[in-house]
């Protein structure tokens, strides 16, 4: 039989809303969204990043970023400040207390979900990574065609600003 694209469509977002819900009953005694947990992963680093990218990044809409980033903030999580090298941009950065959040975060989730990806073996979770990064690779090529970014998650969201 011959397979459709659709199939693996069904089976990528059926994977996908399963962890993601696996993950959100560990963040529920945070009162942390998933999405907010992305944001606040993707701003581990130092240097804060820039919301064009962070929206891509985290498979989300600018304004739905721009929301998240915002509760963030007034939860003295994240901060935003203008970038020095385009100070027509705005950085967003981890507050000494999202950094804190963040590693706890990280914590208890690692606690529910194991040193790897539940149903695999280590050696299968080596195989599926790089499989799904070429995927996500190929999707995002195939749409910046097309005049829209594409996430690492290969979710098309339209040029965030």
């Amino acid at each position: 039989m011959a397979r459709q694209p659709q199939d693996l469509l069904h089976l990528l977002t059926r994977a996908e809303r399963l962890a993601a819900r696996r993950i959100q009953s560990v963040l529920d005694a945070f009162g942390c969204s998933v999405d907010a947990w992305r944001v606040l992963d993707l701003l581990s680093g130092d240097e804060g990043r820039n919301m064009t990218s962070l929206a891509e990044d985290a498979a989300l809409p600018a304004p739905t970023l721009t929301k998240i980033v915002d509760q963030l903030v007034d939860q003295n999580l994240v901060f935003r400040r203008v970038d020095p090298a385009d100070r027509r941009r705005v950085l967003a950065q981890l507050t000494p207390r999202g950094l804190r959040r963040r590693r706890e975060l990280s914590r208890a989730v690692r606690a529910e979900w194991g040193p790897s990806v539940p149903g695999l073996t280590e050696d299968e979770e080596d195989q599926l990574l790089p499989l799904l990064g070429r995927l996500s690779g190929a999707l995002a090529a195939g749409s910046d065609r097309e005049g829209t970014t594409t996430t690492t998650a290969g979710n098309p969201v339209g040029r965030a600003r």
